[in-house]
This record gives C-alpha cells, sequence and structure tokens, in this order.
C-alpha cells in the first residue's frame, strides 16, 4: 500500500469538506473508494467524482483504468471537478 494524499479543487473541496487527506491504498480506485467510504451515507464525493479528472502527480489518470493505475508512495492525486465552461 502506499501512502498518497488526495488534493481536491472546488466542487470536489466542497463535497470531501477538506482541501487534503492522506490516503494508503494500491491503486487509484482503492484511493477513490476509500475517500467515499470516509464519508459513509453522504453521498456528495461520490457524486462529485463519478464526472471528475484526475491528476496522479501531475500525469493525468482516467478514470476508466483506475483499478489498474498503481500509486507510488507519496504521491499527490489532484481531482478536478467539471468547472463552468469547458
Amino acid at each position: 500500500m502506499a501512502k498518497v494524499t488526495m488534493q481536491y479543487w472546488a466542487a470536489a473541496r466542497a463535497a470531501a469538506g477538506v482541501d487534503v487527506e492522506p490516503v494508503e491504498a494500491a491503486t487509484l480506485a482503492e484511493a477513490l473508494d476509500e475517500i467515499v467510504a470516509r464519508r459513509g451515507d453522504d453521498g456528495r464525493l461520490r457524486s462529485v467524482l463519478a464526472t471528475s479528472s484526475f491528476l496522479v502527480n501531475g500525469a493525468p489518470a482516467a478514470r476508466r483504468m483506475a483499478a489498474g493505475l498503481v500509486l507510488p508512495d507519496e504521491a499527490i492525486i489532484e481531482v478536478l471537478p467539471q468547472f463552468a465552461g469547458g
């Protein structure tokens, strides 16, 4: 398991309730599952993640490949929700 940092922007920050948070996960999919599980029945973050883009250490990471994207230790995962106008 890698120790990584989730960094939230705009609507993702509002839904998460924090700017950043640590997560331990082997893959991007595991990291996303963990942050959603932490919020219990509150589905706001899950909803935002469904339409978000992700960067892992500055490189684009496709959600459809999240299960196979192995995270390096100390990675920064940026959650970028859709922005108005594009």
